[in-house]
């Protein structure tokens, strides 16, 4: 039996589908009931209903040890997708705690029952930081402590160090590094906020880059990991290098609503940076801006998928006709 966390999230989700299809049986953890209604609600987007029917849920959360002494008896094999995403400073122990002791419990949980294998979803926030001579970010390149990362990618580095932790002890381990995840159903969260916000009128773009990918390939790859004899390594994952401002041109094409107009430069970016620390020290709102949110939105990083389509002879959807499919589904 297969054991995935963070079924109720888009990868996870999205994940269970891929299979529940493939007729592999499956127990997915929860925290509360409601949010299960968001992994239902997906199948029945897919008109995969039938199939929704066909996992076993499991009352568990990836701090509560106990609890995952349940969902691990008669596993094999396990997709690690449960993660706290956030980026509001405020947000950093609870992030480090989720991210990091909740993976270093799930390696744990998988030495102590023998588990043949575990695919591990991180980031690509949690790759390295270019020097002078290099111009593309790759699996080899190595992370700089001195640089300034968000909290989430420190949490997610961290969690990476517990997974190959777990491989020098003897676990067969694989590492995915996705870019921005594209894909339908949760549009409150994530990459889906950004639709919203399109939709809604968002006035400014910036001229930023980074890696975009499409959940099914996403899960697809992961899947292919799995069932391979790979183990002991990560692969980033990247349809398509795309700057902010040719993506968001294509949401609001794909939602037939009007593009953003308005170029946010850097030294806008910052500024709202600060404008949001001060709302939220001074009038204890959320921080929808950090420091290091503001510098990615116009750093222009680009990444290589080279190794994950050399493994397994992977051709990556196009992120722009995905986006076309899926804003109307």
């Amino acid at each position: 039996m297969v054991l995935v966390t963070g079924g109720t999230g888009l990868v996870g989700a999205h994940l269970l589908i891929h299979l529940t299809e493939k007729g592999e049986q499956v127990r997915a953890i929860y925290r509360n009931l409601d949010n299960i209604q968001k992994t239902r609600s997906l199948f029945s987007l897919y008109k995969k209903d039938v199939f929704f029917e066909l996992i076993e849920w499991t009352q568990a959360d990836i701090l509560d040890i106990p609890s995952l002494e349940n969902a691990f008896q008669g596993i094999d094999k396990v997709y690690h997708c449960a993660a706290m995403i956030s980026f509001d400073p405020k947000d950093e122990n609870l992030v480090r705690k989720t991210n990091i002791e909740g993976t270093a419990n799930i390696v744990n949980f998988c030495l102590a029952y023998n588990i043949q294998k575990l695919c591990h979803v991180s980031t690509i926030a949690a790759l390295g930081d270019l020097v002078a001579h290099e111009s593309i970010i790759t699996e080899e390149t190595e992370w700089n402590p001195e640089k300034l990362h968000s909290d989430y990618a420190i949490s997610k580095y961290g969690a990476e160090m517990e997974i190959w932790r777990g491989q020098q002890e003897g676990l067969k381990v694989a590492i995915i590094n996705p870019g921005v995840i594209i894909g339908s159903g949760f549009w409150n969260q994530g990459s889906g906020e950004i639709f919203k916000k399109v939709k809604n009128g968002l006035p400014f773009y910036t001229k930023g880059s980074t890696g975009f990918v499409t959940v099914t390939d996403v899960v697809n790859i992961l899947y292919q990991l799995m069932e391979s004899s790979i183990h002991g390594e990560r692969y980033t994952l990247i349809g398509q290098n795309i700057n902010f401002q040719d993506f968001l041109f294509s949401v609001a094409d794909a939602l037939k609503v009007k593009r953003p107009k308005y170029h946010a430069t850097p030294y806008m970016m910052n500024s709202l940076s600060k404008l949001s620390w001060i709302a939220s020290t001074v009038f204890g709102q959320k921080r929808q801006l950090s420091k290091a949110s503001a510098k990615s939105s116009y750093s222009s990083d680009l990444y290589s998928n080279e190794k994950i389509k050399n493994a397994l002879n992977i051709t990556f959807t196009d992120v722009s006709d995905y986006i076309k499919k899926i804003v109307v589904l």
